[in-house]
């Protein structure tokens, strides 16, 4: 997508995630959904400061709201994970992965999709 796409796609998402704080609340999963998203288009644009911040404000609400082992959780760890490694903190990034990778093993079993793509994710990354 080209950077006008991305800028376009930054304010919907922006107007969204404003809308659903209002409405439903900081902490609602619809909430959540819509900031993470917005951090993976800053990522998308290298606006990495911004990305991780919101992704930790997301990891730590989920993490509080639902539970560490929760597969939103999950994700949103997953999802730092590729923000810290876009901002070249490699070690921190695989480490976040290797943990994630671990957690969805236990939890989803070592033959669904989310847990063999962290696993991929760590072997590149080691590599």
């Amino acid at each position: 997508m080209d950077r006008g796409r991305w800028e376009e796609a930054e304010k919907l998402q922006v107007q969204v995630m404003e809308t659903r704080k209002t409405k439903l609340g900081v902490n609602h999963p619809h909430t959540l959904t819509s900031m993470a998203n917005l951090a993976l288009t800053y990522g998308k644009q290298g606006r990495w400061e911004e990305a991780e911040k919101l992704q930790v404000q997301v990891m730590e609400t989920s993490k509080t709201k639902l539970g560490a082992d929760h597969p939103s959780t999950l994700t949103s760890k997953n999802n730092l994970a590729f923000t810290w490694k876009g901002q070249g903190r490699h070690t921190d990034a695989l480490a976040l992965m290797e943990d994630c990778a671990r957690a969805r093993q236990r939890l989803l079993g070592a033959e669904h999709p989310f847990t063999l793509l962290s696993l991929a994710t760590v072997a590149k990354w080691r590599s």
